[in-house]
């Protein structure tokens, strides 16, 4: 039998209210040593909680979720008490001195809630995200996962895999049995199927992962020294995040400001100038740097005279306010001016255009790296099984069939289940 586990659930106090979830077989004893005589279920009833003393702790309203029908599977009540810290802790105290109780390890009502079947890992993995979001966007890929999007076309899938082993298992035992050839025509129809059923994964994956909304797009201003480049940054993020001087060589090390614009996480980076020949050793360092950051930028903005050392890069006119730089040179895709705002928005407009191309369209099934990966790996055991071996047929599908109920979790291992709900909050 499992212990019983709570945890505020509500963010930590001080607040308006409090709510302390309990969760297990000993959620309903537990409470009615606190609270007396216990609300019919899933109905709210006032309470007076008192400790193992009989003090009086709070009045509180008290629901009880009789499980498996529950958020975790198991019995479950909620305390919804006064939110000062002094209540709180008075409660969790009282709560800890239950026979059997304890307070809840990070993220193991949602752990609760996988082992017992309420959601599956995809879900799971969703909702961490859901509680990260910081974008609207993220906001809005996560709530499709927690919803069961990406469940359901991995579901869909399996079914469909499901359907065509067992029709692979008939024909391998009734030829055992029967000493009957297989048939022909209709191992051709299978592998058809599986053909189809490739494709329909490789083309629903076939889009940038949701991960892309958390880590941010990585914008990289590079160019020789005095391009403008720490002007250009400052103007972006509309602060003074870099030092702006005529001295050549100011900037020296890579400097980075966050940024949310329409929804969109971006990390601009100003980076050192890229200096042809140098005798500092420090600022050589920083050339080194840059380049480094020029081939990991989602996104380039090259502020030179020379062409960008990338095809996709976004080839800037700096300086146009000054003299004799004000017409725009052949090449270039956008003059930017200090003392023109709708020169800056422009830039920004061009940024968001190249953005759209790397972020999962909104309407997408959002799938995570990794389970795009496991999908990849379904699809090709799909393809190769391409010859007239039964066998071998039914040993890819089998392996087609794991690598999907590895995003569902069906087969998850500890190590991973630990690494994901390490990520919640207690309460979770």
């Amino acid at each position: 039998m499992s212990d019983t586990i709570f945890a505020v659930s509500s963010g930590q106090p001080p607040a308006a209210i409090a709510v302390i979830r309990v969760s297990g077989p000993a959620a309903f004893a537990t409470a009615e040593r606190l609270g007396g005589r216990l609300p019919a279920p899933r109905r709210a009833g006032l309470r007076t909680l008192r400790d193992a003393a009989g003090a009086v702790l709070d009045s509180a309203l008290m629901l009880c979720f009789p499980g498996p029908a529950t958020a975790t599977g198991e019995d479950l009540v909620e305390l919804h008490c006064h939110g000062g810290r002094a209540v709180v802790a008075a409660v969790e105290a009282a709560l800890a001195t239950s026979p059997g109780v304890r307070r809840a390890e990070p993220g193991e009502f949602t752990r609760r809630a996988l082992l017992n079947g309420r959601i599956d890992l995809a879900e799971a993995e969703g909702l961490a995200d859901l509680l990260e979001a910081q974008t609207e966007r993220q906001r809005r890929a996560a709530i499709g996962a927690v919803e069961g999007r990406v469940s359901q076309a991995l579901r869909g899938w399996m079914d469909r895999l499901s359907a065509l082993s067992a029709g692979i298992e008939a024909m391998l035992d009734f030829a055992e049995e029967d000493d009957v050839p297989l048939d022909a025509a209709m191992v051709a129809r299978i592998r058809s199927d599986m053909t189809a059923l490739a494709a329909t994964m490789l083309a629903a994956v076939d889009q940038p992962p949701v991960d892309r909304l958390h880590d941010g797009i990585r914008v990289v201003l590079a160019g020789p020294p005095n391009s403008g480049k720490s002007t250009l940054l400052n103007l972006l993020v509309e602060r003074e995040a870099a030092i702006v001087s005529p001295i050549a060589g100011t900037t020296r090390d890579r400097i980075e400001a966050s940024v949310l614009r329409g929804g969109i996480a971006y990390v601009l980076t100003d980076t050192a100038g890229l200096a042809e020949d140098t005798d500092d050793v420090i600022e050589a360092i920083g050339v080194t740097r840059a380049q480094e950051a020029i081939g990991q930028a989602d996104i380039l903005l090259w502020m030179a005279d020379a062409p960008p050392p990338r095809d996709d890069a976004i080839w800037l006119h700096g300086r146009a306010d000054l003299p004799g730089r004000e017409a725009l040179p052949e090449g270039r895709a956008l003059a930017v001016r200090r003392d023109n705002a709708t020169s800056v928005a422009m830039v920004w407009d061009a940024i968001a255009a190249h953005a759209a191309t790397l972020l999962p369209r909104e309407d997408a099934l959002g799938f995570k790296r990794h389970q795009q990966d496991q999908c990849r790996r379904a699809a090709q055991a799909l393809l190769t099984a391409q010859g007239d071996d039964v066998l071998l047929i039914a040993e890819e599908l089998r392996v087609a069939r794991q690598a999907l109920a590895a995003v569902l979790g069906v087969s998850a291992t500890e190590t991973m289940l630990d690494a994901l709900f390490g990520r919640f909050c207690l309460g979770k």
